[in-house]
């Protein structure tokens, strides 16, 4: 699978590790940056990131700041993302089964790297459900969306 990942400055060595670890599973990993631990905005990665997969450039995303609320803030902004904040290993793949998500955002202050990767590697292997109520329920989420144009 091909992901993309991004991070600001607060996310930057968590993003760093992460892509190693999911490169070392196998998965193709895009890394859209920060490249370093000089302060930056998180709105333009959660935008590199979001594109990408709604691009097709990249079949799920991952990004991380310091609490990865605003991460997910700013990615769910971009039409076609379902962006999900993910602290725990149910969320991870809960969001993908039952809600389609496409991007985890984590919290660099928030979880340790053993716990973000697992949850990272749930969030990959995870896939939608599918069932009608969770697909009635994606398009409903889509209509919101839609509103919103």
């Amino acid at each position: 699978m091909r992901i993309a990942i991004g991070a600001d400055h607060r996310g930057y060595i968590m993003k760093q590790r992460l892509a190693q670890i999911l490169s070392d599973d196998g998965q193709e990993v895009m890394d859209m940056g920060t490249s370093s631990l000089d302060p930056v905005d998180y709105p333009d990665y959660a935008r590199a990131v979001g594109r990408a997969v709604v691009d097709g450039h990249a079949e799920r995303g991952v990004l991380v700041c310091g609490s990865g609320a605003g991460a997910s803030i700013a990615a769910n902004k971009i039409h076609g993302i379902r962006a999900g904040l993910a602290h725990d290993c149910y969320t991870a793949h809960q969001m993908v089964e039952h809600d389609n998500a496409n991007v985890c955002c984590l919290g660099a202050r928030v979880v340790g790297l053993e716990l973000a990767r697992e949850i990272v590697r749930v969030f990959v292997v995870a896939a939608f459900n599918g069932e009608d109520r969770f697909q009635r329920r994606v398009e409903k989420v889509a209509a919101i969306e839609e509103e919103g144009r």
